[in-house]
């Protein structure tokens, strides 16, 4: 692993390995929806979400969808074409990185036992608000969880388990674009953007 790539790992590791197993509970076999697959958390996603044999489904826009697959992704998803929670298909798990849907659109594209685990923050406010009017009607109709998750706790438990999904190959780092430290202000414009295809990483002068 070179130090860019590591340098690429914690933050989007500790957020997708506690979403998905942790909250989300993940299990072999089940069916499990990544929402922003794309993305840092996304392609993290995508890849441990499969080290524990899910069916998985990538959600991304038309440029990304080759790279999600090489990933690892068993199903891919045009949301320029295509609306995950309109098709008729159901998830055990969505992991959601962007936060853009309502409740209802959660609900629809959950199994009667699914659960969904929001670690998008883009919209996080209309999340909440819609949970705090919505919340306790949910609650009532079936079981299904819909929730948020705040920012991502380090531990030693997680880093050993991410450390060896490492060492196996199952997770690869994806890097789109490396930035010397005197390209910080572009970098940033790009990633604001909302395109990147997993990290951005700035580099240290030797």
């Amino acid at each position: 692993l070179s130090f860019e790539q590591a340098a690429a790992v914690p933050v989007v590791a500790f957020t997708a390995l506690q979403g998905l197993r942790g909250k989300g509970g993940i299990q072999p076999g089940q069916k499990v929806l990544i929402n922003g697959a794309s993305g840092g958390v996304g392609t993290t996603a995508v890849q441990i979400a499969k080290s524990f044999s899910a069916e998985v489904t990538g959600v991304c826009s038309t440029r990304n969808l080759d790279m999600v697959r090489s990933i690892g992704a068993d199903h891919v998803i045009d949301y320029t074409q295509e609306d995950f929670t309109k098709n008729g298909q159901h998830y055990d798990l969505i992991f959601d990185a962007v936060g853009n849907r309502s409740v209802s659109d959660y609900k629809r594209a959950l199994s009667p036992e699914g659960i969904c685990v929001i670690a998008g923050f883009t919209t996080l406010s209309h999340f909440i608000f819609q949970v705090l009017i919505l919340g306790s009607w949910v609650s009532r109709r079936g079981s299904k969880k819909i929730g948020s998750m705040g920012s991502a706790i380090p531990n030693k438990e997680d880093l050993v388990f991410i450390k060896e999904l490492l060492e196996a190959g199952k997770v690869v780092p994806v890097i789109d674009r490396r930035y010397p430290l005197s390209e910080v202000p572009e970098a940033i414009r790009y990633l604001e953007e909302g395109h990147a295809q997993g990290k951005i990483v700035i580099t240290m002068a030797q």
